[in-house]
């Protein structure tokens, strides 16, 4: 027997014309080089609408992929949803990709148009000969002052506010909810980044999951400030999930120092603030005399969250930090590490530990932990480790026209993450490394999630990344690279003494070694593949 329910199509356009009739007054706020901007979600309607006019104007095709290479800023909200909106397909590009991966991904995706932020002109002008594909770049006045000075005989060049000005505003038309609505690119740490493709109702989907009370819960009374990029993941679907619920939304713009994110906290009363560990272990020391009691909720995710940081908030606010899981193939939330009621009996120190795991699978997710080579699924039992794989509506089921899919899924239909993890009886979920980043010793696997965690909880430590290194004996042992906060000193051994009623003795890294900066990739996450290749030939003994 059917249902006899009314079939209607999950688009963006639902939630753009929610916004557009319930939340006119409600604020969009932008930090800019010249100060802040304010508009309203009725204005950004307005705008967003004309914007779908200009990508007529253009001769934008029905499907054409429009290239963003922007801050967060209500201009790059506007694309958010008239490109979708509209029929095509946003491609929010990434900024700190290196050169030739900007090009493969451009060219890949076949972009016909590029919105670019004026203060990332510089970055953008001389990679424009090698896009095919090109045929428009608009530039956006964001505050800066750089030249526009782009080499005449390629795309058209353009300017936003004029374009906006000059066209009127369109109807939107989507009638099927499996159509491509945006695509982000992985971080290609490894070969040519590869492409998500999200369709409408997977981003209607997980929009409503990020308003779940157990899930990042952005609800209509909040302040939302995603510092996590537009251009990663979507940011997190906070942008999506702000305008669903006509939440006021705070863009932090070029400046994301620490002290420029305070003031914005302090001075909009921001309630959910969601960015990576190395954000915020930036934010933690300047929270002293500041007035941030408005926050509730503070989403981290992209690498593990360290205990130190996460307790280190909960004493200078009275708010630990809420893990967050997932991938630019999930959307990207999977998991969300929320304490359960059942365990409010627990002390600080073991909920504080509880904290340490990614959560619990998101509801609409489903996951697995299994062996990689048999799929044999591995008992939820806190101690037994395998691949952790996962399925879901907002999950994608292969990369965009990409010959590499295939080893990414399953044959029976799951993603492999590339996490291994553990799965404890109440289904909480603890990453102990990534495959390519566990460390083999003498045949027994150690963490280099764990051991860096442990490492800065040193008081002396700022930041630290653990990377296998080829030994005599033990084939791999762990090396630990510490950057030390500025006007304090440690040593290797005092590092490793802080270590040994932390750690299995096994554990302990056979060296230490101090360095300026751990080497970030494009989203903000430890790169280990640089490190490994700064430490090449690195042999102990």
């Amino acid at each position: 027997m059917q249902g006899l329910m009314m079939n209607s199509q999950l688009t963006l356009t639902h939630i753009f014309e929610r916004a557009e009739r319930f939340f006119t007054n409600k604020e969009i706020v932008t930090a800019t080089k010249s100060g802040i901007e304010r508009r309203t979600y009725g204005e950004w309607a307005t705008r967003t609408r004309k914007l779908g006019g200009v990508l007529d104007q253009l001769g934008i095709s029905a499907d054409g992929r429009v290239a963003s290479f922007a801050w967060n800023n209500a201009r790059h909200l506007e694309l958010y949803f008239a490109a979708p909106c509209s029929g095509r397909v946003l491609h929010t590009l990434n900024i700190r990709l290196f050169p030739e991966q900007l090009t493969y991904i451009v060219n890949h995706a076949e972009d016909e148009v590029i919105f670019v932020d004026r203060s990332l002109v510089p970055l953008l002008e001389p990679l424009v000969h090698t896009f095919e594909t090109v045929g428009h770049i608009v530039v956006m006045d964001d505050g800066g002052d750089e030249p526009i000075d782009f080499e005449t005989g390629g795309p058209e060049i353009h300017d936003y506010e004029d374009l906006v000005a000059g066209a009127e505003p369109v109807e939107w038309s989507v009638d099927d909810e499996n159509q491509a609505a945006s695509m982000c690119y992985t971080s290609g740490t490894t070969g040519n980044p590869k492409g998500a493709l999200y369709s409408h109702r997977s981003t209607y989907l997980h929009t409503m999951a990020a308003m779940q009370v157990d899930n990042l819960g952005a609800s209509e009374s909040d302040v939302v400030m995603p510092v996590v990029p537009m251009f990663h993941a979507n940011a997190w679907g906070l942008a999506h999930a702000a305008v669903a619920c006509g939440a006021k939304l705070v863009q932090p713009g070029p400046d994301l120092s620490p002290p420029a994110l305070v003031d914005l906290i302090e001075s909009e009363r921001v309630t959910i603030a969601a960015g990576v560990p190395t954000i915020w272990m930036g934010v933690l020391p300047l929270l002293e005399g500041r007035d941030v009691a408005s926050l509730r909720s503070i989403p981290c995710g992209g690498s593990a969250v360290p205990r130190a940081l996460s307790e280190g908030f909960r004493v200078a606010t009275g708010l630990p930090i809420l893990q967050a899981w997932g991938m630019t193939e999930t959307s990207p939330i999977a998991a969300v590490c929320r304490v359960a009621s059942e365990f409010d009996h627990l002390s600080e120190e073991e909920k504080a530990d509880l904290r340490t795991t990614v959560g619990r699978i998101a509801a609409g997710v489903d996951m697995r932990i299994v062996d990689p080579d048999s799929l044999e699924e591995r008992p939820w039992d806190g101690e037994t480790s395998g691949e952790l794989q996962v399925r879901g509506p907002w999950v994608i089921r292969e990369y965009y026209n990409d010959d590499r899919s295939p080893q990414s899924f399953t044959p029976d239909g799951w993603l492999r993450t590339g996490d291994v993890a553990t799965v404890d009886g109440y289904g909480y979920i603890r990453l102990v490394d990534r495959s390519k980043d566990v460390i083999k010793s003498g045949g027994e696997w150690i963490s280099s999630v764990e051991l860096e965690n442990e490492i800065m909880g040193h008081p002396a430590v700022a930041e630290a990344a653990v990377i296998g290194v080829p030994h005599v004996k033990w084939a791999e042992r762990p090396l630990a690279c510490v950057v030390l906060k500025e006007g304090v000193s440690a040593t290797a051994d005092e590092i490793i003494d802080f270590l040994h009623d932390k750690v299995a003795k096994w554990w302990l890294p056979d060296a230490v070694e101090f360095i300026d900066e751990v080497p970030k990739t494009s989203t903000g996450k430890f790169s280990k593949k640089d490190l490994r290749d700064k430490f090449e030939g690195f042999v102990l003994e």
